[in-house]
């Protein structure tokens, strides 16, 4: 494996440390929280972790589980969810996040919500002093209002590009069937409470990938001396 690729696979592994059996966990999406459900299926299958259910946060998510025989359950028929593991596309220090770069930050924010305890596990590359400098805030929008939402968030000095499919003609559709426009606004969200909210209330727009005081921990990992290592960083703030 590379070195990304390890400092991934050793912060999935000690996510799983905070499973306990009979919990109902949050499943989260995109390749980190892959290596997570694999090391979540492995301790299943070896008896080691029982009467575990996971809530998807996206198709990707929901296939994987099915093909390494976890049980599922859906979002709607729960009250609660014990613990979410989730990755993440930035951190900052006070441990708000962007989130869709996999599009999927609709149901992950649902249940992130939801959860008790919501774990972030990232590798030390999604650390960042300012959200938004560099990557794109995903905001998934209706299909035939993406060009109105573009002018309204052009107006608060935010530059915005509809996302466009790899090896499919045409944008990204979404698992609700939406679109995704990717906004950078001038020197990044400093205020990303307030710029949630407001952008939430743009009509047309269905979520934005802005998470906000939802993240109870974070796990990171980090090449030192060649090894990966894992280290849970204080929240500032």
């Amino acid at each position: 494996m590379d070195k990304q690729t390890q400092m991934k696979q050793v912060v999935a592994d000690a996510a799983i440390s905070e499973v306990k059996s009979g919990m109902i966990l949050g499943l989260g999406s995109g390749s980190t929280a892959a290596l997570m459900i694999k090391s979540l299926a492995n301790e299943i299958r070896l008896g080691k972790l029982q009467n575990i259910r996971g809530v998807a946060t996206s198709f990707q998510s929901e296939v994987l589980a099915l093909e390494l025989d976890i049980p599922l359950i859906d979002l709607a028929s729960v009250t609660q969810i014990d613990l979410a593991i989730d990755g993440a596309d930035e951190v900052d220090p006070g441990f708000q996040l962007i989130k869709g770069g996999g599009a999927c930050h609709v149901r992950e924010k649902l249940v992130a919500s939801k959860a008790n305890k919501l774990l972030i596990v990232v590798d030390d590359t999604k650390l960042v002093q300012n959200l938004n400098k560099s990557f794109p805030l995903p905001v998934e929008v209706l299909p035939n209002a993406w060009k109105q939402v573009h002018e309204v968030i052009s107006d608060m000095n935010g530059s915005s590009s509809l996302r466009m499919a790899t090896r499919k003609a045409g944008p990204v559709v979404t698992d609700q069937g939406n679109l995704i426009l990717d906004v950078l606004f001038n020197d990044g969200i400093k205020n990303p409470k307030e710029i949630e909210m407001i952008i939430n209330n743009i009509p047309g727009v269905l979520e934005n990938g802005l998470f906000v005081d939802l993240t109870d921990k974070v796990l990171v990992g980090k090449i030192e001396n060649n090894i990966p290592v894992v280290y849970s960083p204080s929240k500032v703030g």
